[in-house]
C-alpha cells in the first residue's frame, strides 16, 4: 500500500485551519440582562405598543368621522342630502303611522322638506290613493 502526500507548490498558498475563539459577552447584549429585567423591558414595550395602537385607532376614527362621504353629504333615495334626511323625522324605508290631522302633503313634507312634491307623488303611487286614514301604516318610499 502506498501513501500520497501533496506538498504545496510555489504558487499555492497554505491557509491556517479554522479554530474556535472565546468571545466575551458585551454589556449591551440583551442576554446579559437578568430575566426580571428582560421581562420588565418586554412589559414596557408591550404597554407602549398598546398606547400607540390606541392613539392610532382614535386618530383613524377622527379622520373617518371628518372625511366627507356618502354618510356625510351623500344623498338618499328621495333626493335629499344625508344631513337633511337625518334631520327630518322620516326617511326612505320607514313606516309612518298616520296621526289625526295628517294628510299626504304633511307626510310628504316630513319625508322630504326640500321638495315635498317628489315624496307626495311617491306616497300617492304607493298607496294608490291621495287620502290617508288615522292609524294607517304608510311605507315611506
Amino acid at each position: 500500500m502506498a501513501a500520497v502526500e501533496i506538498m504545496p507548490g510555489e504558487f499555492e498558498v497554505c491557509e491556517p485551519a479554522p479554530s474556535l475563539h472565546l468571545v466575551r459577552a458585551q454589556s449591551s447584549d440583551r442576554r446579559a440582562l437578568p430575566v426580571a429585567a428582560r421581562r420588565a423591558q418586554r412589559a414596557r414595550a408591550k404597554a407602549q405598543r398598546r398606547r400607540v395602537s390606541l392613539v392610532a385607532a382614535v386618530l383613524a376614527s377622527l379622520v373617518i368621522l371628518a372625511w366627507p362621504g356618502h354618510a356625510f353629504g351623500g344623498s338618499n333615495g328621495v333626493g335629499l342630502s344625508s344631513d337633511l334626511a337625518s334631520s327630518s323625522t322620516l326617511s326612505s324605508g320607514m313606516v309612518y303611522v298616520v296621526q289625526p290631522g295628517d294628510t299626504v302633503a304633511t307626510i310628504a313634507r316630513l319625508a322630504n322638506p326640500v321638495d315635498p312634491a317628489i315624496a307626495q307623488r311617491a306616497i300617492v303611487s304607493e298607496l294608490h290613493s291621495d287620502v290617508v286614514v288615522t292609524g294607517e301604516h304608510v311605507l315611506i318610499p
